[in-house]
């Protein structure tokens, strides 16, 4: 969906640090849910023709979809549901945003990549994989971020397999993962289930005659996993691309993940990227193209590149990623308006000087 946007008024930033935590009910049997008719972002028009996503919808939202015929995603979130009204790090980033979830499946063997911000999600991912005949399981982690590890408890009985980077990350930030005090905040996650087998750099895996490469990058985060599949010629890019905007987390390695950005797009073995947050419309039929690694290093590029200049903090997104989201590279979800005034914050605390909001 194109429309007209302008400069945007500011957006509360990102709420992740009140407590605050609940029980998802199981909806993956829920009738199909009813579009939200007009999102945040659809409101503000303007001069500028650039992409949007649907808004989010009213109720139930988990998606399975059949990418091939060994190739299962798993997608909940960009919906109005919510565990609690105090503000927590499921509603209010993970699920606000959508998840995705990947399963590469033969025989009664599937290697699993991410398990979901909550046990009731890696629940119902299970269980749909255990419905298809699989019963042995290995877990890939992304990174150590909470809604990709929060969902491990239920495949507690399998093995767990991350960068020992990650392992690290884990084990010691682990008490305060398991009081709800860590970066993201509540709700805990008690017990955190640490992986149990590590790798560095590179690792191959196989799932009958299907071959799993495992890669380390510091994108996004310094233990980050992506998954080629050399076969289909497809990336599972787990948080190093995400669609409207990256989330920005390690604030003083921007450089270091635009050269990762820029090394991975070169990879000519494959065509298609599918990630971890992205538009599940996009997921579904197949996912993006490596347009999409230019528009993640692109934004990240402006915003180092802008934090010193006079209204940074000001500046809309359409700023920093308006060429992709005009040639619908990625697509304006509303909530990444929320995001983008939180990469803001960060950025300019590293990157920018004192004064990077316009004078009233």
């Amino acid at each position: 969906m194109r429309v007209g946007i302008g400069k945007l008024s500011t957006a509360a930033l990102l709420m992740i640090s009140t407590a605050g935590c609940g029980t998802a009910g199981d909806d993956s049997q829920a009738p199909v849910a009813q579009q939200a008719t007009v999102g945040k972002a659809a409101q503000a028009l303007g001069n500028q023709d650039i992409c949007l996503s649907a808004a989010p919808i009213v109720g139930p939202a988990r998606k399975i979809f059949q990418l091939n015929d060994h190739l299962i995603a798993f997608y909940d979130g960009r919906n109005t549901e919510r565990l609690t009204p105090d503000a927590n790090w499921v509603d209010d980033a993970a699920n606000k945003l959508g998840v995705a979830t990947y399963a590469i499946y033969k025989g009664n063997e599937a290697i699993v990549f991410d398990t979901f911000p909550t046990i009731d999600q890696a629940r119902w991912q299970r269980a749909t994989l255990e419905s298809m005949g699989i019963t042995k399981f290995t877990v890939v982690t992304s990174h150590w971020h909470n809604d990709h590890i929060a969902g491990n408890e239920v495949y507690a009985d399998s093995k767990i397999l991350m960068t020992a980077r990650g392992l690290q990350f884990m084990t010691d930030n682990k008490a305060d993962l398991e009081a709800g005090t860590s970066l993201f905040g509540p709700p805990a996650i008690n017990p955190v289930v640490l992986p149990n087998d590590t790798y560095v750099g590179e690792r191959t895996l196989h799932v009958g005659d299907i071959t799993v490469e495992l890669h380390q990058l510091n994108v996004h985060s310094p233990d980050e996993t992506v998954i080629l599949l050399p076969a289909d010629r497809i990336l599972l890019s787990g948080d190093t691309t995400e669609d409207s905007i990256p989330y920005l987390v390690e604030y003083a390695d921007l450089k270091l993940h635009i050269t990762g950005l820029k090394a991975m797009a070169k990879w000519t073995s494959f065509d298609r990227i599918l990630p971890n947050h992205g538009n599940p419309d996009r997921i579904q039929t197949g996912g993006y193209d490596k347009s999409f690694i230019d528009a993640t290093q692109t934004y990240i590029t402006n915003m180092v590149n802008g934090a010193t200049k006079a209204g940074f903090l000001d500046a809309p997104v359409e700023e920093f990623a308006g060429k992709a989201l005009r040639s619908c590279d990625v697509s304006l979800y509303d909530g990444y308006l929320d995001v983008h005034e939180y990469n803001k914050q960060g950025v300019a605390a590293v990157w920018g000087m004192k004064h990077t909001r316009t004078a009233p």
